[in-house]
């Protein structure tokens, strides 16, 4: 079998390592500076800094020195469209909601490039207001992230709808405030556990089928 590996700027680490080591990295940095670490005295670009250097340690590298420029450059390729891929029926989705006069707008546990990453995608046009978790102090499932998006979109809980692909941040959490709540779905099995709880109607395969649930909801227009 041939591994593959990431080459750069003299260093050469082992592909599947280096997943490895950025999940650990991730988790570790979420649990011990949630949000960003705002509250600690973190900026984001200096989280994510962060991770990668400490991905790198996991990995084996321990020269920080030579991993500090790759960690700039990865921070703003991830700027980048071609960093990221769209989900198919992103856009015709997002238009035939504009079409029927949903509102639709971003709620994201992210950080401040993401009105940049959406206009470089040409999805920004489709929402009325783009709320990360580094603007709002909360993350998601904080109730407090869902209230405000609420109260900048100026509807009822009832209202409106949030579609995510997390049972835990996105389903579960916009549930709580009253919101209706779908889960977008990919082509692994879901956990029995989450397929058990959320009721058939509200688990969507792919954004297509988004509009055909919505339109099994009583009452409109919808936020979303």
């Amino acid at each position: 079998m041939k591994k593959h590996c990431l080459r750069e700027d003299g260093l050469e680490v082992e592909a599947a390592a280096l997943g490895h080591a950025f999940r650990q990295a991730y988790r570790t940095q979420s649990h011990s500076f949630p949000n960003y670490g705002l509250s600690q005295g973190l900026t984001s670009r200096q989280w994510w800094l962060d991770v990668v250097l400490h991905t790198f340690q996991l990995a084996g590298v321990r020269d920080a020195q030579a991993v500090a420029p790759i960690a700039e450059r990865l921070y703003e390729d991830f700027c980048k469209p071609c960093s990221w891929q769209l989900l198919e029926g992103a856009k015709a989705t997002l238009r035939q909601c504009r079409e029927r006069g949903v509102r639709l707008a971003v709620v994201s546990n992210f950080d401040r490039r993401l009105e940049d990453i959406l206009r470089a995608l040409g999805l920004r046009e489709h929402f009325d207001f783009v709320l990360t978790s580094e603007a709002a102090g909360w993350p998601k499932p904080d109730p407090r992230i869902f209230r405000e998006a609420l109260r900048l979109a100026r509807v009822d809980p009832a209202g409106a709808a949030h579609i995510g692909d997390s049972y835990h941040c996105d389903y579960k959490g916009a549930q709580a405030v009253g919101m209706h709540s779908f889960l977008v779905v990919g082509p692994e099995p879901l956990d029995p556990a989450v397929k058990g709880s959320v009721p058939q109607e509200c688990l969507l395969p792919s954004l297509s089928h988004l509009l055909p649930a919505l339109d099994r909801l009583e009452g409109s227009p919808l936020e979303l």
